[in-house]
């Protein structure tokens, strides 16, 4: 199994999109399980073409794997979490590894490198309030190179890119998203 990493996103300033990628990586964002027949019909090309687009648009690193969207609740952990942490200001040349540490976690399911006071923000999830504190209070706080941490439950989680390309006003393509905010 490859060991995560923190690597930030690809170097993608060399790679020229056109606007059939672009449609192409917009409707896959929408939808990962459509088939290269229905994206092609959709695109009005031929499945020829999205099929060599899309193998072109992930050996560039510019579209990744596809993720199921799993009802944690339906599998016996109901409680979501972020997690904020903030590390000791001597153990800034240990970031990537404790990235790679956090991310291995099972209850883990993202690990965020952010700007601002705290380092990383990492979402979780688990089985009640006290195996989320047993997280908290174990692995994560006991770990030498964390100065604090400060956990955040979720209540309610609503992915944005459900809504794109709705009937109801929503984004049609990305230049709507690179444009002025309303």
């Amino acid at each position: 199994m490859p060991q995560p990493e923190l690597t930030g996103a690809p170097d993608t300033r060399k790679i020229r999109l056109d606007e059939l990628d672009e449609k192409i990586l917009w409707e896959l964002a929408r939808d990962a399980d459509t088939t290269n027949a229905a994206l092609a019909e959709r695109l009005h090309v031929s499945p020829s073409t999205t099929h060599a687009r899309v193998r072109a648009l992930r050996a560039a690193g510019v579209l990744g794997t596809a993720h199921a969207d799993v009802d944690y609740r339906a599998v016996g952990l109901p409680l979501q979490a972020i997690v904020a942490v903030r590390l000791r200001a001597q153990a800034r040349t240990v970031i990537k590894s404790f990235a790679a540490k956090m991310a291995r976690h099972p209850n883990v399911l993202d690990v965020f490198f952010v700007g601002g006071q705290d380092d990383f923000l990492v979402r979780v999830v688990t089985t009640s309030p006290e195996q989320l504190r047993d997280f908290v209070a174990g692995p994560l706080s006991s770990d030498p190179v964390v100065a604090s941490t400060e956990t955040q439950i979720v209540f309610d989680h609503l992915r944005g890119l459900a809504h794109w390309g709705g009937d109801d006003g929503a984004a049609d393509g990305f230049d709507e998203l690179r444009g002025p905010i309303a």
